[in-house]
């Protein structure tokens, strides 16, 4: 069986310390681990409720004071390019915005990336979530459509040969556009598409070349939707097997099942699962307290919630639910776990560390060491 390839995401967020103090500790993670890739989300604010990211409830709040301030993440794969030497990670976007950026610059960005890394850019792009949309004045209407127009958009630029483009579109029409940036070695970024829904399956099948999705579900459910992706390629006419089967999974490690504990048991970790969708939820018993409706990650504001109802909703959110949305456990029992996914078609994974969302901040600290070694067991898989 192929080889498990393994990734690290890591925020770009800015720090007391340095801007950069937590990607530069991550790049060393994962340089030291021995793993692929290391990947950086494209926000403009945080999945988490600022309200209550603070030192009562978050230890990092003390080195991160603000939780929403990310910084710009094309300058700071960059920045890492340019700055560490070591290794030859490849650097991804987990996942950029399909309608918050224009896509020709979507395509210039990555493009650029390539060039200077020397082949190492992986584009990862999705539709998008409303937090870093409709507050800033983006249409969020029909972000599937925007989705796959961009990576139409995309392609034509890339595949234009520095030829005018002009292509019609309803939302990213080309008159006279010209695309000159040259591939690396004849070789463009690849192309991950964060794709959930029936739509964007079948949008995967047409245009990416890897499944990267980012949502919690089941490995049996990632295996339903696998063939789903595989079907829409060979509809298409691509070979099915080329799309590469990656995914997110986040994690929650220590270096004992109480330092497991008590990252499941802490209210900032809880209110994470809130991002979680109403039909995760209702699939292991419980009702979601946003609605049936709740579409999870790309429905959520969490800039608009108050401490009081953050607290409220998150004392509801049962242990089941996390241990079965998120990798949980000791080093062994993560690899065990992420060994399912492996079975169940996964041959590329992206962690995301959950294992910070705690108030002691000596913990969160401590729980790159388990990270590292759940990194190298992935590499055995």
């Amino acid at each position: 069986m192929e080889k498990i390839q393994v990734g690290l995401v890591s925020d770009p967020l800015n720090t007391t310390l340095s801007p950069t103090a937590v990607m530069k500790a991550n790049y060393l993670t994962a340089v030291a681990s021995g793993i692929d890739s290391v990947w950086v989300p494209d926000h403009l604010n945080s999945l988490l409720a600022r309200a209550i990211a603070t030192p009562e409830h978050l230890g990092m709040a003390r080195i991160v004071p603000k939780v929403d301030a990310y910084l710009e993440p094309w300058t700071i794969l960059g920045h890492l390019a340019a700055r560490n030497r070591l290794g030859r990670l490849r650097l991804g976007i987990g996942v950029t915005d399909a309608g918050r950026r224009n896509p020709a610059v979507t395509a210039q960005a990555a493009a650029t990336l390539h060039l200077l890394t020397r082949g190492r850019a992986i584009l990862g792009i999705g539709a998008g979530e409303r937090e870093g949309n409709e507050p800033y004045g983006v249409d969020w209407r029909r972000p599937v459509g925007r989705l796959e127009e961009a990576l139409a958009t995309i392609r034509a630029l890339w595949n234009s040969q520095g030829q005018l483009v002009t292509r019609d579109s309803p939302h990213f029409p080309l008159r006279n556009a010209v695309f000159d940036v040259p591939p690396y070695r004849g070789r463009w970024p690849q192309i991950w598409v964060a794709a959930h829904g029936p739509r964007t399956l079948g949008i995967t099948g047409r245009y990416g070349d890897a499944w990267f999705p980012g949502f919690p579900q089941t490995p049996d459910d990632y295996a339903n939707r696998l063939h789903v992706v595989r079907s829409a390629a060979s509809d298409a006419g691509r070979d099915p097997m080329s799309i590469l089967p990656a995914t997110w999974l986040f994690v929650i490690t220590g270096r004992s099942r109480d330092d497991v504990d008590a990252v499941l048991d802490s209210d900032i970790a809880r209110s994470f699962a809130l991002n979680i969708s109403a039909d995760f939820w209702a699939r292991h018993g419980v009702r979601h307290p946003f609605g049936d409706d709740f579409a999870g990650f790309s429905d959520v504001l969490p800039q608009t919630l108050e401490a009081a109802d953050v607290l409220a909703v998150a004392a509801a959110v049962p242990r089941k639910l996390m241990e079965a949305a998120f990798l949980t456990g000791t080093p062994d029992d993560i690899v065990d776990q992420a060994a399912v996914w492996r079975d169940c078609g996964v041959r590329y994974i992206v962690l995301g560390n959950l294992s910070v969302l705690q108030p002691n901040l000596r913990r969160a600290l401590g729980a790159g060491v388990p990270l590292g070694r759940i990194l190298r067991g992935l590499r055995k898989l």
